[in-house]
């Protein structure tokens, strides 16, 4: 019974954390069709195949045990059902009611990606009543540079300029790297000559398509040196990702030159997602004292074994290098799993270290707090919650 009583109070615990975010983009600004939600609840940028259907996953029964009763539908509905429902809700009601019944204490959201479909920092803001701040990622700023015309020899001033400009108000910078080019880079900064040959390189490139993603190893190594310059936390895509990314080039491990390089500058590297490689990312995290890490992508597209991915986080790190973020894109729904499901797999996890004798209570609320908040508090200045 004692054992019972522990148990539900370290739940109600880490149900009173008013999480920190570190790493999401926005809601839905509107309506979605059944095909293009299932697109959106999937890593695959495939069409869906006919014979089969996304809901049928880990990520699809989590939506419809999970987020179905917060719409007002009993649990497990039918997915015609759900998204019936939905529809008839509106975008703005389910954005509402997700995006608040998660009990996210504030958000950094990264804008980067599909910005015109989804809110921005400060719609989302207003439909959570929660502080809403950017997160700026680097190759969005190089690419609207390209866009507003510049020559290869001025490439790199133009970026810098915009970067500081376009980051003024941000918490923190992010590089896709992982997708562009692997982590398999040369790490440290090149020169202005380089920088220069491989601008023009690149917008040769862009002078013949509508718009040409930078990609070129060492456009994006300048990127991210400049960002590291900036003295904001750099946050860096790892691991698990659409199939744009190589998987096999993701392993937070490349990035040790890079992380040894930039050491001495005391910014903090914050590794994103990470999985498979999130033990990994533990290492790097307890080896490096400016390196941090996450395991947020997995935690929603794992679902109901998402309690498995939480616990590897906590093997070996350092418990203050430990961070919470969804990264839901898109439907409010990830914004929701995100932090429900990490919730309950941290109770979960907890609950048994305190069972077995291990941890005190004391000692697990302290840590849940600390990974769900306090944290990313330190590591992007956010100061105390209000």
């Amino acid at each position: 019974m004692a054992s019972s009583r522990r148990g539900e109070s370290l739940e109600r615990a880490v149900e009173a954390i008013a999480l920190v975010d570190h790493h999401v983009h926005g809601a839905l600004a509107g309506d979605v069709s059944r095909r293009e939600f299932e697109e959106m609840i999937t890593e695959s940028d495939r069409p869906v195949p006919s014979w089969m259907t996304f809901f049928d996953s880990q990520l699809g029964f989590a939506v419809l045990r999970h987020c179905a009763p917060v719409l007002g539908l009993d649990p497990h509905p039918e997915p015609d059902t759900y998204l019936a429902r939905r529809n008839r809700l509106g975008a703005d009601e389910v954005n509402r009611r997700l995006l608040t019944a998660g009990g996210v204490g504030h958000f950094l959201v990264e804008t980067g990606h599909r910005g015109d479909e989804i809110l921005d920092p400060a719609r989302m803001a207003a439909v959570t009543g929660r502080p809403a701040d950017e997160i700026v990622r680097l190759e969005a700023v190089a690419e609207a540079v390209a866009a507003e015309g510049v020559e290869a020899a001025g490439f790199a001033a133009a970026f810098e300029t915009a970067l500081w400009e376009r980051s003024r108000t941000a918490r923190g910078l992010k590089t896709v790297v992982a997708y562009r080019h692997g982590f398999d880079f040369e790490p440290g900064p090149p020169t202005l000559a380089e920088v220069t040959a491989a601008a023009d390189r690149w917008l040769w490139r862009s002078e013949e398509a509508e718009k040409v993603r930078v990609d070129d190893p060492v456009l994006l190594r300048h990127l991210i040196w400049k960002g590291i310059e900036r003295g904001l936390p750099l946050q860096f895509h790892a691991g698990y990702g659409d199939p744009d990314v190589d998987l096999r080039r993701s392993d937070p491990l490349l990035l040790r030159g890079l992380i040894e390089l930039a050491e001495p500058r005391g910014v903090p590297f914050v590794l994103l997602h990470c999985y498979p490689f999130h033990r990994n990312a533990g290492f790097l995290a307890q080896a490096y004292p400016h390196v941090h890490f996450d395991v947020g992508l997995a935690v929603n597209h794992t679902g109901a074994r998402s309690t498995a991915v939480v616990a590897e986080s906590l093997e070996t790190a350092p418990f203050a290098k430990i961070l919470f973020s969804s990264d839901a894109w898109g439907p409010a729904e990830l914004h929701h799993l995100g932090a429900l499901l990490w919730r309950r797999a941290m109770t979960r996890v907890l609950s048994g270290f305190v069972a077995d004798g291990e941890w005190s209570e004391a000692q697990a609320v302290r840590v849940a707090t600390m990974i769900g908040a306090e944290n990313a508090r330190r590591v992007y200045g956010l100061g105390e919650a209000a």
